[in-house]
């Protein structure tokens, strides 16, 4: 995860939903206290992908690791 705050990503569902679609996610973080409802459909969209998905610890640790002051649901690096 430490590699989110240098690398190219997006952070939000919206955007990383997009992502995924266009072939440019090369991973995707989800986090672990994030409300399913959020979480399902992108882990599906990775599924349908062939994109790979980790866990990351909480929504905070994922949103300070992508360098922002809130949490994030989920994250992407691209290619």
């Amino acid at each position: 995860m430490e590699r989110l705050g240098s690398s190219n990503k997006t952070v939000g569902v919206k955007q990383t939903k997009r992502a995924i679609r266009d072939g440019t996610a090369a991973l995707v973080f989800i986090s672990g206290d994030a409300e399913e409802r959020v979480t399902q459909p992108v882990r599906a969209l990775c599924a349908e992908s062939g994109v790979p998905v980790k866990e990351a610890e909480s929504m905070a640790a994922l949103g300070s690791a992508c360098g922002i002051d809130i949490g994030a649901a989920v994250a992407a690096l691209l290619r």
